[in-house]
């Protein structure tokens, strides 16, 4: 099977999506921050805008598997359910009498049950008869043995193709970390991976799949802020320089800020020589230009304005810009709203969130196509069309 990624705007024709699911009903008002969520989603309408999301993609062509599926399906390889049920008993939260009463009840689930425990949590309640024990009677009637994993949803975080490796990505937030324990299950035990070889580990740096654009082939920008780490994007620069897969990385500092949480909240590539940018950001963002010396080792230049960086390592002319919005008022509405975060299904065609008319707008002058998504449950956890994806498979580069 194949597996390879050497470009953001290839045609598309594998991509790892996640349907929201019981892990998202399990928001409250209690918990919603601490789970990342700017509000509480109508978990049915959520559902189906993420199936008109990929009603859309399999409409133009492009394999859709969901982590879910997968995750079931590789619960049935008894080493993969050992490691997943260990990791989850690893919870020093719990204590010895919980776990021994959480280790019975995992091993009572069959593979497709145990992946909904994985990915929704289970609740106090749902430990019935409680198993005695200070640990479980103290907790509150409403909290939960195992957290629920609502950004299951944002696929892109997890793991992040690189030619024909995977990275799965080392997450930041307490809430996601867990996230990657399944994502790397999946890659290491379902058969379609086998032979797959993995370029990062969770145990590493900090580092998020939406901080990686794959410009080119051999030419990476890693975004710095928020999630991901200079440590991690010099890790990720370190191993890529040493398995032959890149000549030049870009790290490229962000505001540690909500709407600015990755790269890819800022920009995203619609076309082999063209990226839609918030404004606010164009003339100030910076990138350092990371290559390997002699050795092997990284060495990073001064920094660089990031277009003028971007197109010399693509070894093309000039990047170009379409901007999100029209004036500064709808430019930071927009950019709240992902309008910079699209999906390239090919070069000059993308899916994108329907109510950012007017960087859609801004798109379509540029020639590019829009695909149109509803998105108003999908986004309260500020994420668009290119967080809720993992491509696995692009038609390599043609610029």
């Amino acid at each position: 099977m194949v597996h390879y990624v050497d470009s953001e705007v290839g045609q598309l024709r594998t991509v790892l999506l996640h349907r929201p699911g019981a892990e998202l009903a399990r928001l409250t008002p209690r918990n919603n921050d601490s789970l990342l969520f700017d509000g509480i989603p109508w978990v049915s309408r959520a559902q189906e805008e993420h199936d008109a999301f990929a009603a859309a993609l399999r409409e133009r062509g492009v394999e859709v598997l969901y982590l879910g599926q997968l995750l079931a399906e590789t619960l049935a390889v008894a080493d993969a359910r050992t490691e997943l049920t260990e990791t989850v008993l690893a919870d020093r939260r719990l204590g010895d009498t919980l776990r021994e009463s959480v280790r019975r009840y995992l091993a009572d689930q069959d593979p497709k049950r145990l992946a909904e425990v994985l990915m929704a949590g289970l609740a106090h309640e749902e430990l019935k008869p409680g198993p005695g024990g200070l640990v479980y009677e103290m907790m509150d009637r409403l909290d939960f043995v195992i957290d629920p994993l609502p950004n299951l949803l944002f696929t892109r975080d997890s793991s992040v193709w690189v030619r024909d490796r995977v990275a799965v990505t080392s997450l930041a937030m307490p809430a996601r970390s867990r996230e990657t324990t399944l994502t790397r299950a999946i890659y290491r035990y379902h058969p379609r991976f086998a032979g797959s070889e993995l370029l990062y580990d969770p145990e590493l740096e900090r580092l998020e799949g939406g901080d990686v654009l794959v410009l080119a082939p051999e030419v990476l920008a890693i975004g710095v802020g928020e999630r991901t780490t200079p440590a991690g994007a010099e890790r990720l620069a370190r191993r890529v320089f040493a398995a032959g897969l890149a000549r030049t990385i870009l790290a490229v500092p962000i505001a540690q800020e909500r709407a600015t949480m990755h790269l890819d909240t800022v920009c995203t590539m619609v076309d082999v020589d063209a990226v839609v940018m918030y404004p606010n950001i164009a003339d100030t963002l910076r990138a350092y230009t990371v290559t390997a010396d002699a050795d092997g080792e990284p060495r990073a230049s001064a920094p660089r304005p990031f277009l003028e960086a971007a197109a010399e390592a693509m070894r093309i002319d000039r990047l170009r810009i379409i901007d999100t919005g029209l004036d500064p008022v709808t430019a930071e509405r927009e950019q709240w709203d992902d309008g910079n975060n699209t999906l390239a299904i090919a070069p000059r065609l993308c899916v994108a969130y329907e109510r950012n008319v007017e960087t859609n707008a801004q798109l379509e002058r540029a020639g590019i196509e829009v695909v149109r998504i509803s998105g108003s449950e999908l986004g309260s956890g500020r994420g668009g069309p290119r967080c809720m994806s993992c491509p696995i498979e692009r038609a390599p580069w043609s610029a």
